[in-house]
């Protein structure tokens, strides 16, 4: 494995370090994807709606402090907001349009933490193979260079050893995009359904306000 590294090229390196990166942050996207993915979010809106027809919304309040993730953290805005125009006496129209705005500007800033490094993932996806290539081209540089010094005549070792930089790097960009672009894939179809349920839920809570108030 050593050898086919360092038969790479210099270009190895930067491949090398493309690959380190990414794994870090499928690991850490994976861990913050896992923890979320154990919140039973659907449970938690109903119990706040529950809270809330029972006029408590204090009550509320802490189940989503207790919950954590980007879905509690949308609703707690949502409900300090409610809470706060509540004891101003405003009108219901008022309070839907108020906190209908808050959730969904706080549900930007949560998006953002969801979808954090994501972008590393697209950018070595495309990266890697581009480095890969380069070093295909170096690769046959070299051989063709080793050719023309050799006279054509026994230069087949130097054409051989170009021919294996440019594989080499061209089979791990590849491979390392491949390790980026897949999770990056499976990030996103989970960071969609996390945006799908934080819209929901203020959806849930504005007709409420609009119902119940």
């Amino acid at each position: 494995m050593l050898k086919h590294i360092l038969d790479g090229g210099p270009l190895m390196v930067a491949l090398i370090l493309c690959s380190m990166i990414s794994l870090a942050v499928v690991f850490d996207r994976w861990q913050a994807f896992k923890n979320n993915r154990k919140i039973d979010t659907r449970s938690l809106r109903s119990k706040v709606l529950a809270h809330l027809r029972d006029n408590d919304i204090s009550a509320a309040i802490s189940e989503c402090e207790e919950a954590k993730g980007p879905i509690a953290s949308v609703i707690l805005a949502g409900l300090r907001s409610y809470q706060h125009l509540r004891g101003k006496e405003e009108s219901s129209e008022t309070m839907r349009m108020v906190v209908g705005q808050v959730m969904e500007d706080y549900s930007a800033q949560a998006m953002s933490v969801v979808n954090r490094r994501l972008d590393i993932l697209t950018t070595i996806g495309v990266a890697a193979p581009l480095l890969g290539m380069t070093g295909t081209v170096t690769g046959m540089i070299t051989s063709f260079a080793g050719l023309e010094s050799a006279g054509g005549i026994g230069g087949g070792g130097a054409v051989a050893g170009g021919i294996s930089e440019a594989m080499v790097t061209t089979a791990a960009g590849l491979i390392i995009a491949l390790f980026a672009v897949i999770p990056q894939s499976v990030f996103n179809r989970w960071s969609d359904e996390i945006e799908l349920e934080i819209e929901e839920a203020n959806s849930e809570i504005v007709e409420f306000i609009l119902t119940h108030h």
